[in-house]
């Protein structure tokens, strides 16, 4: 029995503890964005972004905006989910579009397609900022996202755009706490990166391309699938990831024709099923070691 005592008061005081320093990194926050005395906000939505735009919003008042970057690599729905999670916090929201297949070194889609595309995004955020006076532009990345290949940081850097959550330590972990005390419907949403990402290196990015990923998505989505990927590899291979747990609903014969039959009418040729299941960034497994971020400090 004192044993048991003696466990439940040192889980109390671990529980307190992590409270206290998540109280801790929420102030710096507050405070470090009050220190830009105004800001725009690179704003897609999800988790991060959200969390960002809600302190800026606390700390800044209406000095704060939300910019969201509309281009064709946005997933169906996910502008008026950014409308939705800025009415709900509300902050000011701002939409530019982002031309990136125009640019060719983002179509040739190499490992540092991430570069230019988030380049191109903080090109016109900071056009905004400039139009509307604001002396800052953050974006959401957090402490977690170093130690894989992001090569959107670097623009991140060489663009001088701020990154408080990173400064301040923020996990992916702390900053779902921040969003449920909050109350920000995107508390427990999973993460939704652009549809350029599911498709392999080296195959070039298409309106058709990322059009059909696009489909193929909702399509599983509404079917009740997430977490899920549909990958695109050559030869109009689509490589479907779903969680492990839901391997089996994907092969059960009548809706597996289904799949089949929809997802060659988008324009794939032929189907595969990841047997590893869901895996954020699986793409990234082809890339030789020393091209990873490894950074700390995000």
């Amino acid at each position: 029995m004192l044993g048991n005592c003696k466990l439940k008061i040192a889980n109390c005081k671990l529980q307190n503890e992590h409270f206290s320093d998540l109280a801790a990194k929420r102030e710096r926050l507050l405070e470090s964005l009050r220190s830009y005395g105004s800001c725009a906000v690179a704003f897609s939505g999800g988790l991060d972004s959200s969390v960002l735009a809600q302190a800026a919003r606390l700390a800044l008042g209406d000095r704060a905006v939300a910019v969201t970057g509309l281009s064709a690599s946005l997933a169906a729905g996910e502008l008026e989910n950014c409308a939705e999670v800025a009415r709900a916090i509300g902050i000011r929201h701002e939409v530019v579009e982002v031309d990136e297949m125009a640019l060719p070194a983002y179509r040739a889609n190499g490992p540092d397609r991430c570069y230019h595309c988030k380049n191109a995004l903080i090109e016109q955020v900071e056009r905004i900022a400039r139009r509307l006076g604001l002396a800052a532009v953050a974006d959401g990345s957090n402490r977690d996202d170093y130690g894989d290949h992001r090569p959107g940081l670097k623009a991140i850097r060489d663009r001088q755009v701020k990154i408080p959550l990173a400064e301040c330590g923020l996990t992916k972990e702390e900053l779902r706490a921040l969003a449920t005390d909050w109350g920000l419907p995107t508390a427990d949403k999973p993460a939704t990166p652009c549809l350029s990402s599911r498709i392999a290196y080296g195959e070039e990015i298409t309106l058709e391309r990322l059009a059909m990923v696009d489909r193929a998505e909702q399509f599983l989505r509404e079917r009740g699938f997430q977490p899920l990927r549909v990958r695109y590899h050559r030869g109009d291979l689509a490589r479907i990831e779903v969680a492990p747990e839901a391997l089996s609903r994907l092969l059960e014969p009548k809706f597996r024709d289904e799949v089949a039959r929809f997802f060659k009418a988008l324009g794939f040729r032929y189907l595969t099923l990841d047997l590893e299941g869901f895996r954020s960034g699986s793409l990234n497994a082809v890339l030789p070691a020393e091209s990873l971020n490894v950074q700390q400090g995000d």
